[in-house]
């Protein structure tokens, strides 16, 4: 990657970053209208926040119109091509990131001992070789982090963990 490319992949992420706390600014101006109002209060407590995260929103506006305004069409092809490269490159981390999503999502149906064996088994089986000592292993750390936990939260420590519909 020339240097060149590398400034135009950068300014690329740079407007990838302004984009994001734009869409933030405008979710919390919208989230700063829920904010109970006081009897004290003429514009509302809400009215300071969203003339921050209004701000914070169109300064976010200029800084993409700048933005766009320094990369050439074809830096976004060659930046879509880099960054495909990478996502594949490093699919056990999205595979980690949808384990979790799904594992968190789970907890409140399986329960906490159910879903974290999953969880960790699973996630074990796919990182690790896949030897049966290996999985055995898996499986005995699975037990301990899920069950053996459970256990010595509630009866320890007295702290209940989720237990799910199951």
């Amino acid at each position: 990657m020339s240097k060149t490319q590398a400034q135009e992949a950068g300014e690329i992420a740079r407007l990838l970053s302004y984009v994001v706390i734009l869409l933030g600014a405008v979710g919390l101006f919208c989230a700063a209208g829920a904010i109970p109002a006081s009897r004290f209060e003429k514009l509302g407590a809400g009215a300071f926040p969203k003339i921050v995260f209004a701000a914070i929103a169109l300064m976010s506006i200029v800084a993409i119109i700048d933005a766009l305004r320094k990369i050439s069409g074809p830096a976004y092809g060659r930046f879509l091509c880099d960054a495909w490269g990478w996502a594949r490159r490093c699919y056990l981390v999205f595979i980690c990131l949808g384990a979790l999503s799904a594992y968190l999502l789970a907890i409140p149906v399986l329960g906490f001992s159910i879903a974290s064996f999953v969880f960790i088994f699973g996630l074990q089986v796919i990182l690790m070789p896949r030897r049966m000592p290996s999985i055995a292993l898996a499986a005995v750390v699975a037990v301990v982090f899920s069950f053996g936990l459970n256990w010595l939260f509630a009866e320890v420590f007295t702290v209940f963990l989720p237990r799910g519909v199951f």
